[in-house]
Order: C-alpha cells, then sequence, then structure tokens
C-alpha cells in the first residue's frame, strides 16, 4: 500500500472543528461529511482535491475534539495519506482506527509545499518529493498498524 499525489499544504494546531465544522456532525455519511472538509480555511479544497491526494500539515494536527469526524471526513475527501510534524494523539488513533494512513515527519513538514507532487511508500516510511526530487524519511508503520490499514480500519481488521 502505497500513496501518490498532489499535496494541500496546512499550518500548525488545526483542529477538528476547522476540518469538519461542528454544525455539519448531524450526519454519519462519508461523502456528506467531506463535502465541507476543511471549508473553514480552505473554501476551495473540496474542488480542487482528487482521489489520491496528500495533506501536509505542521505541528498539532486534528487537536481539539475526538470527534472521529474529522478523518473520516479527510479520508472520505481522497485523501490518501496526512503527513504533519505531530499530530494530537487522540487524531493520530483515530486515524488508525478508521484506515487513513498518517505519518509524523519534521523535515516533510517543512519542505513540502501546497502543489508538490509527493509519493510514500508506506512500508519503508520513505516520502518522495517529486517535485523538489528529495525524500524525507518517516518511520514505518509497524506490521499490525499496516494490517489495520491494508483492511480499511481497525473494525475491518478484527473481523
Amino acid at each position: 500500500m502505497d500513496a501518490k499525489g498532489r499535496v494541500h499544504k496546512y499550518g500548525n494546531n488545526v483542529d477538528t472543528d476547522v476540518i469538519i465544522p461542528a454544525r455539519h456532525l448531524n450526519t454519519q455519511d462519508h461523502k456528506e461529511l467531506a463535502s465541507h472538509c476543511m471549508e473553514d480555511i480552505d473554501k476551495e479544497f473540496v474542488a480542487k482535491v482528487k482521489e489520491g491526494d496528500i495533506m501536509v500539515a505542521g505541528d498539532n494536527f486534528g487537536c481539539g475534539s475526538s470527534r472521529e469526524h474529522a478523518p473520516i471526513a479527510i479520508k472520505a475527501s481522497g485523501i490518501s495519506c496526512v503527513i504533519a510534524n505531530t499530530f494530537a494523539r487522540i487524531f493520530y488513533r483515530n486515524a488508525i482506527n478508521i484506515g487513513l494512513p498518517i505519518l509524523e515527519c519534521a523535515e516533510a513538514s517543512k519542505k513540502i509545499e501546497g502543489g508538490d507532487e509527493v509519493s510514500v511508500d508506506f512500508n519503508t516510511g520513505l516520502i518522495t518529493n517529486l517535485t523538489k526530487n528529495e525524500t524525507y524519511q518517516a518511520l514505518p508503520f509497524p506490521d499490525f498498524i499496516k494490517d489495520i490499514m491494508a483492511k480499511g480500519g481497525l473494525m475491518n481488521s478484527l473481523k
């Protein structure tokens, strides 16, 4: 399982209420949630995002509430991977639980820019910025997390 796509770049402390505003939490429909993803900080996100694209951010991505809707909205929007310097721990766990690959990598977080074309090898943790011809090393997922991701999330892996 790998990812390759165009980057959508955000800053530090992107909280769950920005990822999916609370006013849209009256649905469990994943595509409906995706249609409002990032709208309060990037009105063009839903029009620009394409299947396989990658989200890159700074520190403490996914801070705020523990709502699982945030990683669901990101995944349903077509994002194949989120790379950040750091993640809020509850967001990190929720992302793994729903099968959204996320990687912590300080160098990638700093050097990758919006619009760059990036590929990610989840087996090795190698992030390649195809636009800049640079590579960055994140820690690869342990085998049990690779299994959860490959099966589309924790609940599917338990079945």
